[in-house]
Formats: C-alpha cells, sequence, structure tokens
C-alpha cells in the first residue's frame, strides 16, 4: 500500500484558479483542383499508346526548348551537333540529339502479351519488389511515333530513367545501330504559381485585422497536417489506442494549454490514402465448402468503415478534412483514383457541400492523384502507388530523388500505363505537370522524409514523404508560412 508521503505532493494540488481565453480553430484557405476528375461515360475501349504520343506532343517542346540552349551550335571535337526530328532519322557516325519516350526492358517486368502467349493469363500476376536487375541486363530504349533505338553509355549510369519519362538525348549511332549517349536533357520544373493565384488570403478574425506576415498571409504559425495509412481494420485492437490519441492530440483534448494553442493553428487535415487496411483472410478457405458466384455478402466487413466513419465523425466538427484514396481503400483500382463514394460515410458526408459548384465542403473526398490550394500554396500529392512502382526500376532506396525526377521529368506517373494501371486518356494526359506545386506529398511510404529542391526560374518545391501512421505512429505537420516539415510520433506506451 503506497502511503500518502510517497504520493507526488503534484498530485494533491486542488484545481487551479487560473483562467485561461477560448481556443478557436484557425480559419481554412482552401481551393481544391478537379485535374484527376473523370466523366462518368468514361470508356476503357480506346489504346493506352495514344498516352504515350499525348504525353511527348505535351512535354516535348519544352524538352526541346532546354536541349536547344544546351546543345544549338555546340562543336565537339570539330564536330557541330545537329538536330534530329525523330529516332530514325540518327545516322551512324554523326553526332546529333534527338527527343523521344523512355522504354526500359527489363527482364523481370510483367508482359500482359508474353503471359498470353505462354498460356499464363489464366493466373494472377506475379509480383517482385524490384524490377530493376544489376547484372547489366536491363535495356534502355529512345521512342518516338517514328521507331526505337537501344540507348548505351556510362551517362545512362547518372541519372536513373523509368518508362514513360521524355529525355532529349545527345550522341553517335555505333556500329550496331546504338545510341551511344554523351548527355541528357529533361524538361524540369514547369512555371511555378505565385502564392493566393487561386484565392484570397484571410483578412480578418473575429472581426479584427489580422497581422500579415511578407508572405502575404496571416502570421502565427498556421500549419496543415497530413498523415496517411491509418488503416481501420477492425481486428487489431490494440491499434485502437494509437487512433484514439491521434483524434485527442488534433482535437487538443488531452494536452497542456500550451500546447493546445499550438495545435488549434492546424487549419487542416489532409488523409494521404490506405484509410482502410488490406483485407486479408484469417483462415485458408474450405475447399470442400460449397463454391459461391458473383458477390459474397457473408464475406464483406463493414466494421473498417464504420471506424473510419466515426472518426471522421469526430474530427470534423473542429478540422475540416481531404481525404485521398490509396491502394487499399474502396475506390477504383486504375490511377487517376477517384473520391471515395460519399455513401461510405454516413456520418461524415453530412459535412460535404450540398452543391460542389458552389465549392468544397468541410470534408472533401478528393482523387489521387489530387492537386488544389491550401493556404495560398499549391499542392500536389498522391497515395503513393506511382512512388512505389518508379521504386521498382531503380537500384537505391531515394524516394525522394524519384520524386524529384518527377517533378523534373513534369509527370507525376511517368510508368502509367506500363506497369501501373491508369485510365485509358485519349484527349488529354493529367498525369503531365502543368504547374509547378509549392507542396509534392506522397502516403504510405516507408518513413518520414522531407527536402526542398530549385528549379531554374526560382520555383522552390518542398517535397515529404508521408509515413504510414499504422506502421510508424507519425503524423507531418507542414508549416503554413515557411512550408516547413515536421513530424508527431504518437505512441500508446512508452517503448
Amino acid at each position: 500500500m503506497v502511503s500518502p508521503e510517497d504520493i507526488p505532493k503534484t498530485l494533491l494540488q486542488g484545481p487551479s484558479d487560473e483562467d485561461y481565453d477560448a481556443l478557436d480553430r484557425a480559419p481554412s484557405t482552401y481551393k481544391p483542383l478537379h485535374t484527376f476528375r473523370l466523366n462518368n461515360d468514361r470508356s476503357y475501349r480506346q489504346q493506352y499508346g495514344d498516352m504515350y504520343f499525348l504525353r511527348l506532343a505535351m512535354i516535348k517542346p519544352a524538352v526541346e526548348k532546354v536541349a536547344s540552349e544546351a546543345w544549338d551550335g555546340l562543336v565537339v571535337n570539330g564536330e557541330r551537333v545537329q538536330k534530329v526530328e525523330r529516332v530514325l532519322d540518327v545516322r551512324q557516325g554523326e553526332l546529333c540529339w534527338v527527343t523521344g519516350t523512355v522504354y526500359m526492358d527489363m527482364a523481370l517486368k510483367p508482359n500482359i502479351l508474353e503471359d498470353v502467349s505462354n498460356d499464363r493469363w489464366l493466373a494472377a500476376p506475379a509480383t517482385t519488389p524490384k524490377y530493376y536487375s544489376d547484372d547489366g541486363s536491363d535495356q534502355v530504349m529512345l521512342e518516338d511515333d517514328s521507331g526505337r533505338i537501344k540507348l548505351v553509355g556510362d551517362k545512362l549510369k547518372e541519372l536513373p530513367l523509368v518508362t514513360g519519362c521524355i529525355i532529349a538525348v545527345m550522341g553517335t549511332e555505333t556500329a550496331n545501330g546504338e545510341l551511344d549517349v554523351a548527355a541528357i536533357k529533361f524538361a524540369d520544373l514547369p512555371s511555378q504559381p505565385k502564392r493566393w493565384s487561386l484565392s484570397k488570403p484571410p483578412s480578418k478574425v473575429k472581426g479584427e485585422d489580422v497581422e500579415m506576415s511578407d508572405g502575404g498571409s496571416p502570421s502565427g504559425g498556421t500549419k496543415v497536417a497530413i498523415v496517411s495509412g491509418l488503416s481501420f481494420s477492425g481486428k487489431d485492437a490494440s491499434y485502437a489506442t494509437e487512433l484514439n490519441l491521434l483524434l485527442e492530440f488534433l482535437l487538443g483534448e488531452v494536452l497542456d494549454p500550451a500546447v493546445q494553442k499550438d495545435i488549434s493553428q492546424i487549419t487542416r487535415l489532409v488523409i494521404a490514402g490506405n484509410s482502410i487496411a488490406r483485407d486479408e483472410p484469417d483462415e485458408k478457405p474450405d475447399k470442400k465448402a460449397q463454391k459461391k458466384y458473383g458477390y459474397d455478402a457473408s464475406s464483406y466487413n463493414p466494421a473498417p468503415f464504420q471506424l473510419l466513419d466515426d472518426f471522421l465523425a469526430e474530427i470534423l466538427p473542429s478540422i475540416p478534412v481531404t481525404i485521398l484514396p490509396g491502394a487499399d481503400d474502396p475506390s477504383t483500382a486504375a490511377l487517376p483514383q477517384q473520391p471515395i463514394h460519399s455513401a461510405m460515410f454516413p456520418k461524415a458526408r453530412a459535412y460535404t457541400a450540398a452543391d460542389p459548384s458552389q465549392g468544397p465542403g468541410w470534408f472533401d473526398s478528393v482523387t489521387n492523384p489530387w492537386e488544389g490550394e491550401v493556404e495560398g500554396w499549391r499542392f500536389l500529392g498522391t497515395g503513393g502507388q506511382n512512388v512505389d512502382d518508379v521504386f521498382k526500376y531503380i537500384g537505391s532506396d531515394d524516394r525522394l530523388g524519384m520524386m524529384e525526377g518527377m517533378c523534373r521529368w513534369r509527370c507525376v506517373a511517368p510508368t502509367a500505363p506500363d506497369t501501373l494501371w491508369s485510365y485509358p486518356f485519349q484527349e488529354d494526359e493529367p498525369f503531365v505537370i502543368k504547374s509547378c506545386p509549392h507542396v509534392y506529398f506522397v502516403g504510405s511510404q516507408p518513413r518520414f522524409s522531407t527536402k526542398t529542391i530549385q528549379g531554374p526560374d526560382g520555383q522552390s518545391v518542398r517535397l515529404i514523404t508521408v509515413p504510414s501512421f499504422a506502421e510508424t505512429g507519425e503524423i507531418v505537420l507542414v508549416d503554413a508560412e515557411t512550408l516547413e516539415a515536421s513530424v508527431v510520433r504518437i505512441v500508446a506506451g512508452l517503448k
């Protein structure tokens, strides 16, 4: 038994008479863009090859501009570099440069045509953690509407490439009909819109003038919270503690007044994919059980969706929420994933906009990828499938480098539709990055990391990999003034 003398005196203090000011949540300025929305009459009958032609046509002028500035008039060993319009116009012994689309010929990469020809189309496609081989068997091709040529040379080892990126290469064709690459150019970052280009900064709070910072927004350290991989399952009871702590952290319910004031400056929560855990059966199916065809209602588990809906319904009265679907969420499997239907949120959908044409609601279910303006900054985010697929092409584990490559290639999903499922666009290619974002985040990554990259015309992009909350217990906070990113780890107990 513990005696009263052993109890810390702080636990025996009476209630404090100190008065604390009531805290209000900082307002959120938010303007979503519908870049990746698909029409309801979408069809999958068209060919996927049109996407590559569209991508090449859209990015090629920017690539050729960069290449022309670097190579036009350049003389190497007494020979002037010449531009050729098509891949098949490359001639042996002539120093030239040409623009095209990269295609990676890799032995470990799945090939649907080979599977069908070998009568393996009935089986589930094999998955592999990497397509990359370090034995030198991987081949890099450059193609356009005229044909394809193989690229060789040590320069290819300096810059990792993936299928679908648009580049310009300078070199000489060898006796084997290959292009020995001496230099590579790409489009680099596109033009970046100024802050508050789509929305107006807030000017008043509670009827009082707000002090404006140099960036044109109210000072006070407002933040945007980004979390990914909540993975509601309804099976792991111990994980519910971390989710409850996350909820209480965002609402500021269990913190001291000083920290609560900081939490009140979080203006919006962005959920970057994989809110629902992957459904894995507990037991192997009984081979003797009667075989069922079509939809099996008995296999549906509504618990994860109810838990997610309850979580959102608790948080939405205090914080506006933007939710992106992920690979494990109830949305289309092909990119761009369409918004999770409001029918999945019987409680949270009360906070959606009654008329979307008049503006977003407090709860906004968006596409993956998604872009919009948050606190005046242009945000671009995905659920993580694009980086996970590019990771298979490259020998390193530098995911920030992969994100940087996508920005400089001006394509948020370069490997679609080759190895990343995609809708077969025929008239437009939304994966092409037309405006440089200020913040580019990717969800469901192994760990938190961040850095800032710079463009040739003063562009600055904050790159953020958001880890899975179910795996790490981490949530990312982005400062709305400096765009600095920090991480907060939430654990149920001491470890």
